[in-house]
C-alpha cells in the first residue's frame, strides 16, 4: 500500500502546499504574537496615563476621579506588591467574569487603582485571529493550486520526453525529445532533452558506423566466398573434399545472414502484403522438417509478406530442430503461429534481452551465431508483426509469432 503518492505532480503540489501551510502559520503566529504584544503596550500606556492623572487630582483634591478607587480590596496582589514605596504600575487579570487592565500608584500611604475592560482589545484579538485563518487557508489554496499547475506543467513535459525517448528506443529516427518538449521555457527539463538527444545521434551515428563495418565485411567476402564454392564444387569426390564443400557452404550461409541483417538494420526494409491462407501456408513451409508436428485449430486469411513471412518460419523450425529437441510442434490459431520444440527452452539472458547477433544459446542447446532469431525478430518487424520469446511451462522453447488485422 502507497502511502504518497509516486507521481511528480503530486509530490511537488503536496511540498508547495505543505511549505505553504508552514509559511502561513508561522507568519500568522508572528503577526498575532505582535499585534497582542501592541496591543497590551497601548493599554497598559493608556492606563498609566488615566492614573497619572488621577494621583495629580487626588492630590489637589484628596478625591479619586476617573472611576479610581482608594484602597480597593478587589486590587490583585501582585499589583499590590509592585506599587509599594510610591510606584505605579499596571496589570491584565483574566478572572471568570472577563478580562481587565489595571493601573495603581502609592500616595501618601494611600493606594489609588483604576480598572478599565480589556473585552474590546480582545474582541480586535479575535477579529485577527479569523482574518488569519481566512488568509492561512487562501494560502494554502492557491499555494495548492500553484502546485498542481507547475507540477502538472512539468510532470506534462517529461512524460512528453519518455514517451519521445521510448519512440527514439524503438528505433524512430525522426524523433527529438527537445522539438516534443519544445524549448520553452528552458529549465532543466530541457537541458535533460538536449542530453538525450545528443546522447541518441552519438548512438545512432556509431550504430550506423558499425553496420556500414558489417556490410562491407559481408560484401567484401561474398566474392572470396563464391570462388571458394566453385573451387569446392571442382574437387574429386572424395571425404575431405566433402567437408570442404560442408565448411564453404556453412561460411557462403553466414555471408548471406549478415549480409541479410545489415540490410534489415538500415530499417529501409518494407513488405509486398498479399492474401493467403496462413494454415496452408504453414503446412508448406513445416513440411521441410519431417519433425514438424502442425496443428490448425483457426483458419484465417492473412494479409503479408509471403517471403518475409517464410523466412520468420524458416528461421523458427531450423533454430528448433538445431537447439531443441522432437517433436516440434507449430499450432495455428488464427493469425498466431506458435513453434514449440521440447528441448532445453531458451536461456533467462535470451528471455531477459532478447535475440542477438554473434550470440550463442546455452550450451544446453547447442552452438549457432544467433542470427538465426535475430532476422526472424528483425523480419517480423518489418511485417509489423509481434514475435515473443517464451519457455513452455512442461518444458521447451517456445515462439509466439502475431500478424496483425492489418499490416
Amino acid at each position: 500500500m502507497r502511502l504518497f503518492p509516486q507521481s511528480l505532480r503530486w509530490r511537488l503540489s503536496a511540498v508547495i502546499a505543505v511549505v505553504s501551510v508552514l509559511v502561513a502559520v508561522a507568519l500568522s503566529l508572528l503577526v498575532r504574537t505582535e499585534f497582542s504584544r501592541m496591543q497590551l503596550a497601548d493599554a497598559r500606556r493608556v492606563q498609566d496615563e488615566r492614573i497619572q492623572l488621577v494621583v495629580r487630582d487626588y492630590g489637589l483634591s484628596g478625591d479619586a476621579t476617573l472611576g479610581a478607587e482608594l484602597d480597593s480590596t478587589s486590587i490583585p496582589a501582585e499589583l499590590r506588591a509592585a506599587v509599594k514605596g510610591g510606584k505605579r504600575a499596571t496589570y491584565l487579570e483574566r478572572d471568570a467574569t472577563g478580562a481587565w487592565i489595571w493601573a495603581a500608584a502609592e500616595t501618601n500611604g494611600k493606594v489609588l487603582s483604576l480598572k478599565t475592560s480589556y473585552a474590546d482589545r480582545d474582541r480586535a484579538l479575535d477579529r485577527l485571529d479569523e482574518v488569519l485563518t481566512i488568509g492561512s487557508a487562501g494560502v494554502l489554496v492557491l499555494g495548492s493550486l500553484l502546485g498542481i499547475v507547475l507540477g502538472s506543467r512539468l510532470s506534462r513535459r517529461l512524460r512528453k520526453a519518455a514517451s519521445a525517448a521510448r519512440k527514439v528506443a524503438e528505433g524512430d529516427q525522426e524523433t527529438r525529445v527537445g522539438a516534443t518538449i519544445g524549448t520553452r521555457p528552458r529549465d532543466e527539463t530541457t537541458e535533460l532533452a538536449q542530453a538525450v538527444d545528443a546522447m541518441a545521434a552519438a548512438l545512432r551515428a556509431r550504430l550506423i558506423a558499425e553496420q556500414r563495418v558489417t556490410a562491407d565485411i559481408a560484401h567484401e567476402l561474398r566474392t572470396p566466398v563464391t570462388g571458394l564454392v566453385t573451387a569446392a564444387e571442382l574437387l574429386p569426390p572424395s571425404r575431405p573434399a566433402e567437408l570442404v564443400r560442408d565448411r564453404v557452404g556453412v561460411l557462403r550461409r553466414l555471408v548471406e545472414d549478415i549480409l541479410e541483417v545489415a540490410r534489415l538494420d538500415t530499417a529501409a526494409e518494407r513488405a509486398d502484403p498479399v492474401e493467403l491462407e496462413l494454415g496452408e501456408f504453414v503446412r508448406r513451409v513445416a513440411s521441410m522438417n519431417p519433425d514438424a508436428e502442425v496443428r490448425v485449430t483457426g483458419e484465417q486469411q492473412a494479409r503479408t509478406d509471403p517471403r518475409r513471412l517464410e523466412r520468420v518460419l524458416t528461421n523458427l523450425l531450423i533454430n528448433a530442430e538445431r537447439h531443441g529437441a522432437p517433436p516440434v510442434e507449430v499450432e495455428v490459431d488464427g493469425l498466431t503461429v506458435r513453434v514449440r520444440d521440447h528441448g532445453p527452452g531458451f536461456p533467462d539472458e535470451l528471455l531477459r534481452e532478447g535475440p542477438s547477433r554473434f550470440r550463442t544459446a546455452s550450451s544446453d542447446r547447442g552452438g549457432g551465431h544467433g542470427l538465426g532469431l535475430t532476422i526472424a525478430s528483425a523480419q517480423a518487424r518489418v511485417l509489423d508483426a509481434d514475435l515473443r520469446l517464451a519457455n513452455a511451462p512442461d518444458g521447451g522453447a517456445l515462439v509466439t509469432l502475431e500478424l496483425p488485422d492489418r499490416p
